[in-house]
């Protein structure tokens, strides 16, 4: 049995002025492309051949270039041609909001691509992230699609065993299976569609439920993307028969389970403590444990913002005698991070902070002393390992600010990668992180989270993003 597997993770911020290209796409090929695809055993049968192609992945980041995303997907496909005769299967793990120069989706291009070699039978299994678009093309194209269950996505390499999994047995019986696709008039941020929260908590037990029934072979709902404006954006649920005898059964779960989740659609709202720029900084001045988590929320980082807005700097700068020691993790200005690699740790400079692009990025002025210079971890839960980039990390003379600065835009979720930063988050009593809904190792960290509705890339009042090519009427944009 031959199997290709390959890995391509974007999600893409069209409201930022970068442009994803491939030097911010971590590439591997072959064995190591394995390491990162959170495999598990699923594959360690004597009979299995694996032909890894690619982890191609760029996490957060601005539109893709052509060429970029032109270089991954040819790799991909001229794998498929030169395995084709004796090809089994295909697996892929995809995330569902990449945007592409000329092309818009690089998933869906690359899916119609792969069945125009492959024909329309060969299994093709997909993981994905539930904050992708779909639509019944690129649904009906896939054997076997599910996305993870739960956000913060503490599920992804148990959902990839589980697809794999499926993907061995459809090789091994084939039932002819179709997936089923729905489409939602329903757009939603991730903020508002916290696993451990309702509506979704119950959502997700309705989806276990539906999955009992031995028709049913998966249920899956898709949150959808809003941070590009496409045709394929909102909500979508996905059911796949366990036989083609279920088809037209799964269509009926489909239609059900589609209501059942639009029907909730005043349920959803924002997880935990959230408020206005000025009443977070205000809310974790004024509490009295450690440490406080505050997020940038319009700075998301997550969510493919650049990281480099110093709105929340600023806030505090603009303290009065400061009492409590504040960490920002990060703020990414290459410029200056360059400038600050050169330096020795313990030496004092003046910097200008801030990429100047707009207000949010205005430079702040600083006399600084480097700290420590290091570099990026990668984020456990989603597979990263290995080196993200350069940091630096200085100390605000005559203040109780301390600043991580890097390059890049790359995520602080985790106590690893705050440790990184070379510095101890116990000895804070607030840590600005450029987030949404916080992660659960800083959840669990935090005496208070707040999440601070900052402007920015990632605003996260839905009806304020200005959209032209979604499907209208879309709630909560239209009150349907």
């Amino acid at each position: 049995m031959k199997i290709l597997l390959a890995k391509f993770q974007l999600e893409a911020n069209e409201h930022v002025p970068m442009k994803c290209d491939m030097e911010d796409v971590a590439i591997s090929y072959g064995k190591d492309a394995l390491a990162h695809m959170q495999l598990g055993n699923v594959f360690d049968e004597s009979d299995i051949q694996l032909v890894p192609v690619i982890c191609a992945d760029a996490a957060c980041s601005g539109v893709m270039k052509y060429q970029c995303f032109e270089y991954i997907e040819n790799r991909i496909l001229n794998s498929i041609r030169e395995n084709l005769s004796d090809l089994d299967g295909i697996y892929l793990h995809l995330h569902g909001a990449s945007y592409v120069e000329k092309i818009g989706s690089g998933e869906h291009h690359l899916l119609r691509e792969i069945r125009k070699i492959v024909g329309p039978y060969l299994p093709i299994a997909i993981s994905c992230d539930p904050h992708g678009n779909l639509t019944k093309e690129y649904v009906e194209n896939a054997t076997y699609i599910r996305s993870y269950r739960q956000a913060p996505h503490t599920d992804i390499a148990e959902t990839v065993q589980k697809v794999c999994k499926e993907l061995l047995n459809q090789i091994r019986s084939p039932k002819n299976i179709k997936p089923v696709y729905r489409k939602l008039p329903l757009i939603l941020g991730g903020e508002q569609s916290v696993s451990l929260d309702e509506p979704v908590k119950t959502i997700n037990k309705h989806l276990d439920e539906l999955e009992k029934d031995e028709k049913i072979l998966s249920c899956s709902w898709h949150v959808g993307y809003l941070r590009h404006d496409c045709p394929e954006a909102g909500c979508g649920i996905v059911v796949i028969p366990s036989s083609h005898e279920y088809q037209n059964y799964a269509n009926q779960v489909a239609d059900e389970l589609a209501k059942y989740v639009f029907d909730k659609r005043h349920e959803f709202h924002y997880t935990g403590t959230t408020a206005s720029a000025d009443d977070a900084l205000k809310m974790a001045l004024e509490f009295e444990g450690k440490p406080v988590f505050i997020t940038d929320s319009g700075d998301n980082v997550t969510s493919g913002a650049m990281g480099s807005n110093t709105f929340v700097l600023h806030q505090f700068l603009g303290v009065k005698e400061l009492k409590k020691k504040v960490l920002f993790a990060a703020i990414n200005d290459a410029n200056t991070c360059h400038e600050l690699l050169k330096l020795e740790v313990g030496s004092e400079t003046e910097i200008d902070l801030g990429i100047n692009i707009d207000e949010l990025t205005k430079p702040a002025k600083l006399k600084v002393r480097v700290n420590y210079k290091g570099n990026q971890e990668g984020t456990h839960m989603y597979g990263e390992e290995g080196d993200y980039g350069p940091l630096v990390t200085v100390h605000v003379l005559q203040t109780n600010i301390d600043i991580t600065i890097t390059d890049n835009n790359h995520s602080f979720v985790e106590e690893h990668q705050i440790a990184a930063c070379g510095v101890d988050w116990d000895d804070y009593d607030i840590i600005v992180v450029k987030q949404g809904y916080i992660h659960p190792e800083e959840k669990a960290k935090g005496k208070l989270c707040v999440m601070s509705l900052t402007d920015g890339a990632t605003p996260q009042d839905t009806r304020l993003i200005k959209f032209k090519r979604i499907m209208r009427p879309m709630y909560p944009i239209d009150e349907i």
